[in-house]
């Protein structure tokens, strides 16, 4: 049985990911662990898996322009200001679960810069924080929550550039 290929009804799967990231010649290592759909779940990993450790948010302008905010786990947004750091139109607000899963192929609790690789249409924007871009290491889920990923900050701005999109590295973090 062979794997029908990437649609927006059958978005790519991890082990897709990883073949991108091989092709693209670049290090990743990835740990499976139980699911975790918080921050707050995800720490018990830490002492495993070194590097800055992400938070994602998926939102949206009043007209429909969606970003995935990167954030270091433990960072705190102001989602009333983060608009005019980003380019947002408007204020923003967490976008659908049906929207997520169109654009980046995940659900709820699986969000990740790595979704870039479903937005084959370029529909959002992404944008990193500079505290989480300190880190040499940053970990995200390969686009489920039973795992993460590791990938070298420059080997992560050259993911997103192979996926179509130029990422935005701005102070979105307090």
């Amino acid at each position: 049985m062979t794997t029908p290929s990437p649609t927006a009804d059958h978005p790519k799967t991890a082990e897709q990911l990883f073949a991108f990231l091989d092709e693209l010649g670049i290090q990743h290592s990835t740990k499976n662990h139980p699911p975790v759909f918080t921050v707050a779940e995800s720490e018990s990993l830490r002492d495993e898996i070194p590097g800055g450790h992400t938070k994602n948010l998926f939102v949206k302008d009043k007209k429909d322009q969606f970003f995935v905010v990167t954030v270091e786990e433990r960072a705190t947004v102001d989602l009333k200001q983060i608009h005019k750091i980003i380019g947002a139109s408007s204020r923003v607000s967490f976008g659908s679960p049906e929207k997520m899963l169109e654009y980046l192929g995940v659900v709820p609790g699986s969000v990740t810069v790595f979704g870039a690789i479903n937005d084959t249409q370029n529909k959002v924007t992404f944008v990193l924080d500079e505290g989480l871009m300190q880190y040499d290491i940053i970990n995200g889920h390969p686009l489920r929550n039973d795992a993460t990923t590791s990938i070298g900050r420059d080997d992560l701005i050259s993911f997103l550039k192979a996926t179509g999109h130029d990422p935005l590295v701005l102070k979105v973090a307090d």
